[in-house]
């Protein structure tokens, strides 16, 4: 596209700013009316992605840029939300199909490839920006995902935006707190008050551990060895088999992901099978944990 005009050198900057698109109103904005507009279109310098919506110069969509021409298709205040801002905050894979956006008040109609969702208001403490799209906060999110996924997927979500220090307890009540009644909510709120019951120190979990071997008559492991480069807190040395007892006051933050993987690595690399529990599933699902060793231990 040349640039010689002004109006030209603005569509040129909006368009840098909005990974390529701009909007009707802009272009209405800078000067160019519906005859100019239709002329852009007919002549490849713009094209549309939805009503109102245009990528600039091309027709090959950037990067993000179908998510953001979702949200600036449906309102000057939509957000991002659901399935589509869980995985934009990285909580969940990549939906396939429909964009989920979330506007204020009534939706203005149908748009292709688009699932709109109302909502009465938005406070600031629900509103977000991440790369350049206005999307919902991770506490706000993990409520909208919590009426359309299950309780597991829900679940992972909630323990990805714990690992990587998204989202605070005091973020997530407050949100619980204004939006009781919606779908959902019960879900997440009954997750955090699994999260509130006591945790086991790294001794309580290996005695739980063992006693869950020795009740189900399982060779012994050793406890606390050194294996593979580092300090274990299980082994079944004839197996090849670690099992390390995960609990969340020592694997919630972002580094300590990381070291577990560098760790669990490392281990891989000397021949060694390595199982990872958390206190929660020695708590809530001790047989579960028993057939999973079992059978681990069978095939070694």
């Amino acid at each position: 596209m040349q640039v010689g005009s002004s109006a030209d050198r603005a569509l040129a900057a909006i368009a840098t700013s909005q990974r390529g698109l701009v909007t009707r109103d802009q272009l209405l904005t800078l000067g160019l009316g519906r005859g100019a507009i239709a002329h852009r279109v007919s002549g490849g310098r713009l094209h549309r992605l939805h009503r109102g919506v245009y990528l600039v110069g091309h027709a090959a969509v950037p990067v993000l840029a179908s998510e953001l021409a979702a949200v600036l298709a449906c309102s000057p205040d939509a957000l991002l939300s659901h399935r589509s801002a869980a995985w934009l905050w990285r909580l969940a894979r990549r939906p396939d199909g429909e964009i989920d956006v979330t506007v204020v008040g009534r939706n203005g109609g149908r748009r292709p490839g688009v699932r709109v969702h109302e909502t009465r208001a938005l406070e600031p403490f629900e509103r977000a920006e991440r790369e350049g799209i206005p999307v919902t906060t991770p506490a706000r999110t993990l409520l909208d995902l919590a009426e359309m996924v299950s309780l597991r997927e829900l679940e992972r979500a909630l323990d990805e935006a714990r690992i990587r220090r998204l989202v605070r307890r005091s973020q997530l009540t407050g949100v619980l707190d204004r939006r009781r009644g919606r779908n959902g909510a019960a879900a997440l709120s009954a997750l955090l008050d699994r999260e509130g019951d006591p945790t086991l120190t790294r001794s309580e979990a290996e005695e739980r551990m063992l006693a869950l071997v020795r009740a189900a008559r399982l060779p012994p492991p050793q406890v606390n060895s050194r294996a593979g480069g580092h300090e274990v807190d299980l082994l079944w040395a004839a197996q090849r088999l670690v099992v390390e007892v995960d609990g969340y006051a020592y694997h919630s933050s972002r580094a300590a992901f990381e070291r577990d993987r560098l760790r669990d690595a490392d281990l891989h690399a000397a021949g060694l099978q390595v199982m990872r529990f958390t206190w929660r599933q020695l708590l809530d699902g001790p047989e579960a944990v028993v057939a999973r060793l079992a059978a681990a231990l069978a095939h070694r």
